[in-house]
């Protein structure tokens, strides 16, 4: 039975401390819940169930495109189960094309005889689920506790919180983000640039229904992509994320709503009809971040703590969660050896097995980013004849989507059906 650490107790030891209750550490948690492991799940958040948006569309605009290995690693953990149909948007197909010039490339879940290519869902429904089975297991929630400091002691680290209490564990994982606060205490050199972009988010109202299609359409500007959301009371939605030049997001931020949908709808090429409405936007800065190591002796990165990517395709969450299900094989293994799980060579495995997958997916998103922005009239020639060559190219496609979908490779068991 999972319990609540007691506010007064000053210091708590465990096996595993996990720092981090996002998607990616919650995951983790969930998966190594059933070891003998002590585990501690430490966040700054009040870890209860999060409560639906309240913005016009009832939707947050924060949402993961899920792959097919994500959802089966979710349901492996029993999270799948606590998402309903109206939680999640499956996707059957994808269009994508330049705004300058002919190239459109278009991937369809039943040219692999699948019924789906993923699925949109909310982060905080995500949250939410994982929530749900924690709470029945015998981790031990640490909600609502800010890390101050970290200390190497002789048998692992001392967590210090900014409210006095500490956490001491010979193995400890941060899965505490982007800007990760235990990464920084550590010390672990990190390579990180400004993709010189903002990504403007909301979520829209269309006019006409999104045909269960993810659409992105590449501009000079940055790319647009539409991502479909659950239909509610014979209205159609979809998520957006929309990045664009710093000057030129501030200026869309400044839009009235009715100058945004058309400016939306333009951008798209009206291919859903007008845009009808939009919620408050959101700007972020988007900067790609990669750490050089993902392990010390007995502390490991995982998901955005170790590795954050441009949204051009969704695949950071996907990346983090197939972290979490490798370090639990590498973890589980090593403890079924009679190995520490907080050795270097252990965590070092770990490492190995994801930081050459990651560094891929981070090249390739880089490379379209930098093609696609490219206006030497040469490479606008070459990337509209490539991808008219690609679409025709139904093995090579096929390969590409089962790779993203996480039907093919090697995968760690939980992802496995």
């Amino acid at each position: 039975m999972n319990t609540t650490a007691p506010q007064q107790d000053s210091t708590q030891a465990f096996d595993l401390l996990i720092v981090g209750a996002g998607m990616v550490g919650a995951a983790l948690a969930c998966a190594m819940a059933d070891s003998r492991l002590r585990i501690g799940l430490l966040d700054s958040q009040p870890l209860q169930p999060i409560p639906r948006a309240t913005t016009p569309s009832g939707f947050d605009p924060r949402v993961s495109a899920l792959s097919a290995a994500s959802e089966q690693i979710l349901k492996n953990l029993g999270a799948w189960q606590h998402l309903g149909p109206e939680s999640v948007s499956p996707y059957r197909s994808m269009c994508v094309w330049d705004a300058e010039g002919t190239g459109e490339v278009r991937f369809a879940a039943q040219d692999l005889g699948e019924l789906r290519l993923g699925h949109i869902v909310e982060n905080y429904q995500i949250q939410n689920a994982l929530l749900a089975q924690l709470v029945t297991s015998g981790v031990t929630l640490l909600p609502g506790l800010t890390v101050q400091g970290l200390v190497r002691e002789d048998t692992g680290w001392r967590v210090d919180c900014t409210d006095g209490q500490r956490m001491r564990a010979p193995l400890v994982v941060a899965a505490d983000g982007a800007r990760s606060r235990l990464r920084e205490l550590a010390g672990f050199a990190m390579r990180e640039w400004d993709y010189l972009h903002h990504a403007v988010v909301t979520t829209v109202t269309l006019s006409e229904p999104h045909q269960h299609t993810a659409w992105q359409r590449f501009l000079p500007s940055g790319p647009l992509a539409f991502l479909p959301l659950p239909s509610r009371g014979g209205q159609h939605y979809c998520s957006i994320v929309w990045s664009l030049l710093p000057e030129r997001a501030q200026a869309v931020m400044a839009l009235d709503d009715a100058a945004f949908c058309a400016a939306v709808t333009e951008a798209l090429e009206g291919r859903l009809g007008p845009v009808l409405a939009a919620d408050q936007r959101v700007s972020i800065p988007l900067r790609q971040r990669h750490a050089k190591h993902y392990a010390m002796p007995g502390l490991v990165l995982v998901g955005d703590a170790a590795h954050s990517i441009h949204p051009l395709a969704g695949q950071g969450v996907n990346l983090g969660f197939l972290d979490a299900a490798v370090l639990r094989d590498v973890l589980c293994a090593a403890l079924a050896r009679g190995e520490s799980p907080a050795g270097l060579d252990v965590l070092q495995r770990y490492e190995r097995a994801r930081m050459g997958n990651n560094l891929a997916v981070m090249a390739a998103m880089e490379g379209f980013e930098r093609l696609f922005h490219a206006q030497a009239l040469p490479l606008r020639w070459l990337r509209n004849a490539g991808m008219k060559m690609f679409d025709q190219a139904p093995m090579i496609k096929s390969e590409v989507m089962r790779r993203a979908m996480g039907l093919s490779g090697e995968l760690p068991t939980l992802a496995r059906p």
